[in-house]
């Protein structure tokens, strides 16, 4: 294997320094599945790390990435063979293991997916762990009695990775979604994505959030946490449930026990970093099929992985939306 191209995050000084390098195999992390990088994508998650935005990486260096699809080069691990396209995600990767912003990757076996039929690696990125943690949020609620009877979903975060996906999805299901956002510029675009109804944060008055307040939604899913899952859980009807899926906001929760002990509402914490493989499966396999967004391709742009480094500042920033894949095979 020639030296190849990696987006390196380190650490000098007490700083994150984050650019560019050479390295060789010998340098990829132990693991049982050495694959070529065919695309990788940005989530918040990223930014927070390339950028020393949050604490995020556990060991530098570390080549960023917590997201990688591509084509096995050689496997150790009978499960997996040269030619074969996977997917690896979550866990390790990108935080304390070399990620997917490189030209190429090894992990463990354990930490590999197959490509669903009727994916494609493209497709897997676009979704990323963005899609994936939309659609076990989705699965998790549906557990815990969510159908599209019950009543309207409101998605907040809506125009993130999480939330578009989140937004499409559930709209693909038969669910009447109302889609929360401080971006009034990006109603229309999340009209086109299934929301019947768009919400701007700024109407709501989250300094008075009542312990039960009318009842508004069947199931929530929640990008901030902060003030607007405590108005989420406010809100909910009767054994309504309310994914947690992210703290773009806050990380703080400041609510009571009434909507849990008199409503039934249920709280549900969605970690995509360690599912189970068998979940873990069974979710990819569903986003092949009837969770497939239909959108994905107008919520997706893509960049290579030289013009990777600004897009950072945009997710940090809150300039972005949808999704970005990572053209990491050039």
């Amino acid at each position: 294997m020639r030296p190849f191209k990696a987006y390196l995050i380190d650490q000098k000084d007490g700083k994150t320094v984050a650019g560019f390098a050479q390295l060789i195999e010998d340098q990829l992390d132990k693991g049982e599945v050495t694959l070529k990088v065919a695309y990788s994508s940005v989530n918040y998650k990223d930014a927070l790390a390339a950028t020393g935005a949050g604490r995020i990486i556990r060991r530098h260096p570390c080549v960023g990435g917590i997201d990688m699809a591509g084509t096995v080069v050689r496997s150790t691990d009978a499960r997996f063979r040269e030619g074969d396209e996977i997917i690896a995600t979550s866990y390790d990767i990108g935080v304390a293991h070399h990620g997917g912003y490189a030209e190429y990757g090894r992990v463990p076996a354990d930490w590999v997916v197959p490509l669903p039929k009727g994916m494609s690696l493209f497709d897997a990125m676009a979704l990323g762990t963005a899609g994936y943690t939309a659609a076990l949020g989705i699965v998790r609620m549906e557990e815990n009695g969510l159908k599209p009877s019950n009543g309207r979903v409101v998605v907040s975060g809506a125009t993130g990775g999480v939330g578009s996906i989140a937004v499409d999805i559930l709209s693909c299901l038969g669910y009447d979604v109302v889609a929360l956002t401080g971006k009034e510029s990006q109603v229309e675009y999340l009209k086109g994505l299934g929301a019947k109804e768009v919400m701007l944060r700024a109407s709501l008055d989250l300094a008075k959030i009542k312990p039960l307040d009318r009842a508004l939604w069947a199931g929530a899913v929640d990008n901030l946490g902060g003030e607007v899952l405590a108005w989420m859980a406010s809100t909910m009807q009767q054994n309504g449930v309310i994914a947690s899926i992210g703290l773009a906001a806050s990380m703080t929760l400041n609510t009571t026990v009434a909507p849990f002990i008199l409503r039934g509402a249920s709280l549900l914490g969605i970690d995509s970093g360690y599912t189970a493989m068998p979940l873990r499966r069974k979710v990819w396999e569903r986003l092949a099929g009837d969770m497939r967004p239909a959108h994905l391709a107008g919520m997706t742009r893509t960049v290579k992985l030289s013009d990777l480094p600004p897009v950072f500042d945009e997710f940090i920033k809150g300039q972005a939306h949808g999704r970005v894949v990572v053209d990491c095979a050039g």
